[in-house]
């Protein structure tokens, strides 16, 4: 097979709309309908734009017809920009009365008074949910955020590659990357691919390696930074001794956690740590389903993981009953295993389990036992911002570990200073 990766599409399950009619007849918690129009903001969670407009517009339907007197508007929105246009909206006191929201967004919205609490919405199976889920979506006892489906990242391998360099056993470990690392070198490969692109999410790069040092972005009472003490710099170190030896790729400047653009989708590289089930299908496609292993989270000091629920939050201003009744209905276990099915992510609550013909499906359910769904803070988006070019700095020779992670910290704690 050509080593070039093309972007493909990947087929989705999407449920038709008589399956979706037919999941509204669940249990639902409310027996009322409430007639005024809601407003719902969604993102494109379904990865093909034709099967993501398609599957919203039914559910519109379905629960139009649940529902006879409501009206159900739901807005497709881009990703990029996001929280610009999203503060723009609830400054102006306007935008939608329900927005898809993750976790590191909520503490931002809450502080200037635009999110009102979900619990009313998820009353009676609230602790069906992940508790990781649900209480990264909280704050003081109330939850801002209705998890409707879950996220994981976890280990993919390019098994060709491991055979190349004459290596049996998958590295599982830091330990285990590093004794590969020559290996894969001798074999003109490098080891681990990686996004540094002050574009890329630290979610999907760096915070995974010092949660798994056993380190923190923001110390237990959020009021500085954690990430610059001896775990912080023992998984930079990590990182920059593998990028020194060629065992990370020096096209990881550019990467900005794409699979078909970078080293691992072009088998250049075999293996990455923050990939999803998405990835692994893209893989598929492209070396062929032989080739495309999946592993556990990589352990350091600890194993762990990034995954994310993807919630539903209500806006403060907007109508608040309607919007309870909508979170209510996207929280129920018909419509969980409907999205999941169609989004290919997991499901939010302990009790729904969403069907999957994906061999790696149970790797991606075990790996939800070492998630960390990323730290909240109200400055986690800017916080990026400062780290990420530090860090480039450190991979590059500019600054040691322990210098770009301190140059980082003391922007970091003035950003917090200013939040209080």
């Amino acid at each position: 097979m050509n080593s070039s990766l093309k972007r493909v599409r990947i087929p989705l399950a999407l449920l038709s709309l008589a399956a979706l009619t037919a999941a509204c007849g669940g249990s639902d918690g409310g027996s009322g309908s409430v007639s005024e129009e809601v407003t719902v903001w969604m993102y494109p969670v379904i990865a093909d734009p034709k099967a993501n407009a398609d599957y919203w517009q039914s559910l519109e339907k379905a629960y139009e017809k649940k529902y006879s007197d409501a009206k159900l508007t739901i807005e497709q929105q881009p990703w990029d920009n996001r929280d610009e246009k999203l503060a723009t909206a609830f400054s102006g006191g306007k935008g939608p009365d329900v927005v898809v929201l993750q976790p590191d967004q909520i503490p931002q919205y809450l502080a200037n008074g635009s999110l009102a609490p979900v619990d009313g919405a998820i009353k009676g199976h609230a602790d069906k949910f992940l508790p990781t889920a649900l209480e990264v979506l909280s704050s003081d006892g109330k939850a801002y955020g209705a998890p409707i489906y879950h996220t994981i990242t976890t280990t993919l391998y390019n098994k060709k590659l491991l055979d190349r360099a004459g290596i049996k056993n998958p590295p599982a470990t830091w330990d285990d990357i590093k004794a590969a690392a020559p290996k894969l070198k001798a074999a003109g490969l490098a080891t681990l691919d990686y996004s540094a692109s002050n574009e890329a999410t630290l979610n999907l790069n760096f915070y995974p390696l010092l949660w798994q040092a056993g380190g923190r972005v923001f110390s237990e009472d959020g009021k500085s930074v954690a990430f610059n003490d001896d775990k912080g710099v023992a998984a930079l170190t990590f990182l920059t001794d593998l990028y020194e030896q060629g065992a990370v790729p020096k096209t990881a400047m550019n990467n900005v956690n794409v699979l078909a653009d970078q080293a691992l989708g072009k088998q250049q590289v075999a293996m990455g740590f923050t990939n999803s089930g998405r990835d692994f299908a893209v893989a598929e496609e492209a070396w062929g389903k032989e080739n495309v292993l999946v592993g556990a989270p990589l352990t350091g000091a600890k194993q762990a993981a990034f995954g994310v629920p993807g919630a539903l939050g209500i806006n403060a201003k907007g109508n608040k009953e309607g919007a309870e009744q909508f979170i209510n209905f996207m929280t129920q276990p018909d419509q969980i295993k409907s999205l999941g099915q169609a989004t290919g992510f997991l499901s939010p609550r302990t009790d729904v389990t969403v069907p999957s013909d994906s061999p790696h499906a149970k790797k991606l359910q075990d790996a939800l036992a070492f998630v960390v769904p990323g730290e909240s803070s109200p400055v986690a988006r800017q916080l990026m911002g400062i780290l990420a070019p530090e860090i480039q700095a450190a991979l590059t020779g500019k600054k040691s570990p322990q210098q770009a992670l301190d140059a980082a910290a003391e922007r970091g704690d003035d950003l917090l200073a200013r939040q209080r």
